[in-house]
């Protein structure tokens, strides 16, 4: 059984009376084990509350991201027994946590899932522009990292899980977001945002420069670049992508903020070299007391996005203001 599969399921036992818990899929590696895909929920189910998701392990080798969404959920279960400030807060927002989206690449130690798939390049959108060599994905072999998958098949089965979620707990609610948990990308702790399948700004720029200005006065000595994805490189098949491209179209008064953490693993390699010769190594912190470090410096990213969401009304944007917030933001990121 998986470490991060055994803590999940003592959590949603120790919080049982609180949640709700949905096992979306059950994925089958060649071993011919099954593991479940689980969608847990807490607070106000009202589709007129918004919504904050929280998404993990969708790459299976990165299991800090896992591990990151895990942990926030057995804090928000653990303070549920004391702290009548958060049953406040949930009465006004809903949580939504999918922390293992690909439990058999979890398994195998894979960055695809069990059928070669890597689910972050599996959803049918097409980068306009030229995007980097097999990083960008690729349709020539699942033996080969960053696979597409076959032209004209279905969304792999997680990566239908992921989107069924999102659609139905997020994308049907006037305001909602999301944070998509990641490792292995540079020294730097990143937080990216739509696009990656183009440079051309998304249409709620305006929105998310209001939630950065908010993040930074409340967090003045936080550690994340923000910015779009599209800054760093493209890419086919974006899940986040895919997802805000269909909120815009079926629910174009909604606002939808799709988020992705990319901590910087390079840094935990720096500081312990050896790590290089490890597949896990090189998207994890294998020291504890690295991994311990890393699981409560986010812990106020992913809180504050639960308050942020809870409270959207009183930081995002009037009509009269977007258009010099999307100016200010041009100005910043593009």
């Amino acid at each position: 059984m998986l470490p991060e599969l055994l803590a999940l399921e003592k959590i949603l036992e120790q919080g049982a009376p609180h949640l709700d818990v949905q096992v979306v899929r059950q994925v089958q590696v060649a071993s011919g084990e099954q593991f479940p895909v689980y969608a847990i929920g807490v607070g106000n189910p009202a589709l007129d509350v918004p919504a904050v998701g929280f998404f993990g392990g969708v790459h299976g080798l990165e299991r800090i991201g896992a591990e990151v969404v895990i942990a926030y959920l057995q804090n928000v279960v653990m303070r549920l027994q004391w702290d009548t400030t958060l049953h406040r807060q949930l009465e006004q927002v809903r949580l939504v946590f999918m922390p293992i989206v690909n439990p058999g690449g979890m398994w195998s130690a894979t960055r695809a899932n069990p059928r070669g798939v890597d689910l972050m390049r599996n959803a049918p959108v097409d980068a306009v522009d030229r995007v980097p060599l097999w990083v960008g994905g690729q349709r020539v072999s699942a033996g080969l990292p960053w696979y597409r998958g076959r032209l004209g098949d279905p969304m792999e089965a997680e990566s239908q899980a992921l989107c069924e979620v999102a659609t139905a707990q997020l994308l049907a609610r006037p305001f909602s977001m999301a944070l998509d948990c990641h490792s292995g990308f540079g020294v730097k702790d990143r937080l990216w945002f739509p696009f990656a399948h183009t440079r051309k700004p998304i249409a709620h720029l305006a929105e998310l420069h209001a939630l950065q200005e908010i993040f930074w006065q409340a967090h003045s000595h936080h550690q994340y670049i923000i910015e779009p994805q599209s800054a760093q490189y493209l890419a086919h098949g974006d899940l986040w992508d895919h997802l805000y491209l269909q909120a815009c179209q079926t629910q174009s008064t909604h606002t939808f903020l799709p988020l992705t953490l990319e901590m910087g693993s390079w840094l935990w390699i720096k500081k312990n070299p050896r790590q290089l010769f490890s597949r896990n190594g090189i998207f994890n912190p294998l020291i504890n007391h690295r991994q311990q470090r890393v699981l409560r410096r986010h812990l106020s990213l992913l809180d504050f996005l639960a308050r942020a969401a809870c409270s959207h009304a009183r930081w995002a944007p009037a009509p009269d203001q977007r258009a010099q917030r999307r100016a200010d933001a041009l100005a910043a990121w593009y």
